[in-house]
């Protein structure tokens, strides 16, 4: 083969190649993986009962208030009166409170600033050696979460670890892990990064049907009152 038949036939292979490598890699970014366990991402904090906040306005700072949110999720503003903000993030608080001032004040300019507010904790309950609520002081996984509880017992059900998540007011979602064989560092495809308030359930007995949205108020039914811990 002659030298210049012999570049014209490298060249297209290496185009060829590189066909084939663009091509991977789109695939590898499009498609999901395989076993990578994933639960609905909640939003960024919302309001809850308890929370306190300044709430300042330009214009007219005589108004300026803190107020705290009561059991009920409602907080008494000047000039507003009261106004439900529970489950609310901060922004949506804020367009909430600025749509009612409005009705009183001529386009005012409403700042929200979150000053006390639930820290941020998981729990696990169940057959583990120390069940109850811990703080989320940084990045937690599910398997990380297990440990700083002491690890699981003799008895836990290590394949169907029960993750329940709340996506609203009214609904959790469920999903199940197999930590059983997570013992390389590639089997970590299996554990799942934890959000604020996210509850681990490891059981002692297989649950056999799981549904994968459940009423918040129905995660008791899988719970006994020793599991808990707190």
């Amino acid at each position: 083969m002659k030298a210049a038949d012999r570049m014209i036939l490298m060249r297209r292979t290496l185009f060829a190649l590189f066909v084939l490598a663009s091509a991977a890699v789109c695939w590898a970014q499009s498609a999901p993986a395989a076993h990578a366990p994933h639960l609905v991402t909640r939003a960024r904090y919302k309001l809850q009962a308890g929370d306190r906040f300044d709430v300042t306005y330009r214009y007219t700072p005589e108004l300026n208030q803190t107020v705290t949110v009561e059991p009920d999720g409602f907080v008494t503003l000047d000039p507003t009166g009261p106004i439900k903000v529970t489950d609310l993030t901060l922004d949506q608080a804020t367009d909430l409170i600025t749509t009612q001032a409005s009705k009183h004040l001529h386009d005012p300019k409403v700042t929200i600033v979150l000053k006390d507010f639930h820290k941020p904790y998981y729990v696990v309950a169940g057959e583990v050696t120390h069940p109850g609520k811990f703080d989320m002081e940084q990045p937690t996984t599910a398997l990380q979460a297990l440990l700083t509880a002491g690890g699981m017992d003799a008895s836990a059900r290590a394949s169907q670890i029960i993750v329940f998540r709340r996506i609203n007011s009214d609904d959790d979602e469920v999903h199940v892990l197999d930590l059983h064989r997570v013992k390389r560092v590639q089997d970590l495809e299996h554990d799942l990064m934890l959000e604020p308030g996210d509850m681990l359930l490891v059981p002692r007995d297989r649950i056999a049907k799981i549904e994968r949205i459940i009423k918040a108020s129905n995660v008791g039914l899988y719970l006994n009152p020793a599991d808990m811990g707190f």
